[in-house]
């Protein structure tokens, strides 16, 4: 649990070793590899350079995907939550929503979340207005 209540102005998170030190560590290595191309492109040189971005990219892939499982895990959550609080007729228009506006909805209360849904598909709300309409946030602090 946190310290104060989860809102939409609180709900993103850092990971400060990611964020903070990890991959701005790795863009500076490759920004040094490339500096070495100053003095001409050696084979060591572009070794560097290629190490450096595939490290780049080994740790970017790691990143994404776990978070690519996690929100595949958030959207059938809240299908099965949705099919057990929502109207028929919203039901039968669940595969209409993005991925995105499920990542949103998740954090509707039960009590607002069939309002909400049916601005998400009729209005094809945007996933940044569902939040910020949001007026009972129910928190996830379990997002990686």
């Amino acid at each position: 649990m946190a310290d104060k209540p989860q809102t939409y102005a609180n709900h993103t998170r850092w990971q400060p070793v990611w964020h903070f030190f990890a991959f701005p560590m790795l863009g500076i290595n490759a920004l040094w590899s490339l500096v070495g191309l100053r003095n001409g492109p050696t084979l060591e040189v572009l070794f560097d350079i290629a190490v450096a971005l595939a490290l780049l990219v080994v740790v970017g892939l790691v990143r994404v995907s776990p978070l690519t499982v996690q929100d595949r895990l958030i959207r059938l959550e809240e299908r099965l939550r949705m099919e057990r609080l929502l109207p028929d007729d919203l039901k039968a228009r669940l595969d209409e929503l993005t991925l995105q506006q499920f990542i949103a909805l998740r954090f509707a209360s039960d009590g607002e979340l069939e309002a909400l849904t049916r601005k998400a598909l009729d209005e094809k709300a945007e996933p940044k207005a569902i939040k910020q309409a949001i007026q009972n946030w129910r928190p996830d602090y379990q997002r990686v």
